[in-house]
């Protein structure tokens, strides 16, 4: 039961809306599928980084110690609002193809977007400390599963924003959101904006 109770909550915490969300839907309807998974990719290998200083305790320390949580608080608003206002800026009206704009940029681009914007969020920080600070203890055998479990749900998100982006940019919607590409753009930038302002002021 407990399994099944903790693989809810890894399900719950992927799907619900934010940040990731928002940036895996503005490179996918900007740049195409691709851009979009591969910034479900990077914030997958974010989440292996959590899992990592979970496990090692380092993520008690940060807690610890506000200088550097603080540090990082601000670091990871600074960088959605960044990304929020070039979306805004950057946003295209005209009626092309979703796929057009995706030469623009490196593909490494989208990847680091992805890393960077889950692994300087403190709430998915806060998140991974809570959470794993119920589940490791000092028996190796139990702490093996801990780490399948976290292995879980790093993997859950690549799945989850990977389905998003192909959801997104299947030719059955493609149409539509070419429509409301410029509107949408805004709205995501909006978002990330949002996002970060609220996370700097969050105490």
């Amino acid at each position: 039961m407990e399994i099944i109770s903790l693989a809810i909550i890894g399900l719950l915490i992927v799907i619900s809306p934010g940040a990731d969300f928002v940036l895996v839907l503005k490179n996918s309807i900007n740049s195409g599928r691709n851009s979009g998974i591969l910034t479900a990719c990077g914030i997958s290998l974010a989440i292996g980084v959590h899992i990592s200083y979970s496990m090692l305790g380092v993520s008690y320390l940060i807690s610890q110690n506000e200088v550097i949580f603080t540090s990082i608080k601000y670091a990871g608003a600074a960088y959605l609002i960044y990304l929020g206002v070039k979306s805004i800026l950057t946003a295209n009206a005209k009626l092309e193809k979703i796929e057009s704009n995706a030469i623009i940029v490196k593909p490494s681009q989208y990847l680091i977007q992805g890393f960077i914007c889950n692994l300087l969020n403190p709430k998915t920080m806060l998140f991974f400390i809570s959470l794993f600070s119920q589940l490791i203890s000092s028996d190796d055998s139990t702490n093996n599963y801990v780490l399948l479990y976290g292995l879980y749900i790093a993997l859950l998100h690549g799945i989850w924003f990977s389905l998003v982006s192909v959801f997104f940019t299947s030719k059955a919607l493609q149409k539509q959101l070419i429509k409301i590409k410029k509107r949408l753009n805004q709205a995501c930038g909006v978002g990330l904006i949002s996002f970060g302002v609220l996370l700097s002021i969050k105490s």
